[in-house]
């Protein structure tokens, strides 16, 4: 695979050749000592830590942000592309931009700080990456999550058949349409409302960089390849399992931190996870919502970094 990247300021993007795919990046001080890569939630994109890599910059992290295929400017392929588009997928992209953009220019461990979706991707690449991944931030972790490992019942045949059945489904629901209304009757500011508990802070650089995408004449297409990829993971891209997983060397220290009025996710999520995972440390924080790194950028940076410095690792 071929990289190519144009000038690397946190002011200019970056284009990354993955896999025939154009991917999207930024970086702040990327000559400093520690690579820290945020991962966006879904249908956000790298722009969504627009008011995180410069604190981190300014304290000697090499802080980078990528748009997931699929989303921001990256490419948006369909399910004819790429087959199908979920955690797993997002994951290599990651575990590829640490080997091939980060790796020529630092050895160090690196942190992944993610945002909903982009938690779940960061869990995934560090129960691959175990040795490489210094901690994962996680703001707040989706999945289902399960006290007891959970033996699927039934057999192959059956799992196929419901693949299809959730392919087949996806593939004549009109992704189209929906989008089409979601951009003209104004739902993406209702979603944003949804997620943010401090209204304030919902400003019209926000909704541009998340109803950019959705314009895209192959957003629609990426979308659908979405829902079939996550309706039909393996057990093993899930929550539950990767966060067993982890825990049997306990290598990535894992820090949640929780928005109490977090809409989407709930905090009991994040408390059961903590209480079952006892080596997760939890942080709650108060009148914030879904999206606290964006929401209470100055109590997320905080949060973080003081978990960062502390750490044995460094």
């Amino acid at each position: 695979m071929n990289i190519s990247l144009k000038q690397e300021n946190v002011n200019f993007t970056n284009y990354w050749n993955w896999n025939g795919f154009k991917v999207c990046w930024d970086v702040a001080g990327e000559e400093n000592e520690i690579p820290i890569i945020f991962l966006h939630g879904f249908g956000a994109s790298r722009k969504h830590w627009r008011n995180n890599l410069e604190y981190f910059a300014k304290r000697n992290f090499a802080s980078y942000s990528l748009d997931l295929i699929g989303f921001g400017d990256s490419d948006q392929p369909g399910i004819r592309e790429i087959g199908r588009l979920d955690n797993e997928i997002w994951s290599k992209q990651v575990r590829d931009f640490i080997t091939q953009v980060i790796r020529p220019k630092n050895s160090e461990k690196v942190i992944l700080i993610g945002n909903s979706l982009g938690s779940l991707v960061a869990l995934t690449c560090a129960a691959s990456l175990e040795d490489q991944i210094a901690t994962v931030i996680a703001s707040p972790l989706p999945d289902q999550i399960q006290n007891n490992q959970k033996k699927i019942k039934g057999n192959s045949l059956f799992k196929k058949f419901r693949d299809r059945f959730i392919k087949i489904f996806f593939i004549f629901f009109p992704l189209e349409i929906i989008l089409f209304l979601i951009t003209k009757l104004g739902l993406i500011r209702l979603g944003l409302n949804s997620a943010y508990f401090k209204k304030d802070h919902i400003d019209q650089e926000l909704i541009d960089l998340v109803t950019k995408p959705v314009l895209r004449k192959t957003s629609a297409r990426s979308l659908r390849a979405m829902c079939i990829g996550m309706s039909s993971r393996d057990q093993k891209f899930q929550s539950s399992y990767l966060l067993r997983k982890l825990s049997v060397s306990k290598k990535v220290p894992f820090l949640l931190i929780w928005g109490d009025k977090d809409n989407f996710i709930p905090l009991f999520v994040g408390k059961k996870i903590a209480n079952f995972h006892r080596w997760v440390k939890l942080k709650i924080v108060s009148n914030s919502g879904h999206c606290i790194h964006d929401e209470d950028p100055s109590v997320f940076n905080r949060i973080s970094y003081e978990w960062i410095r502390n750490l044995k690792t460094f």
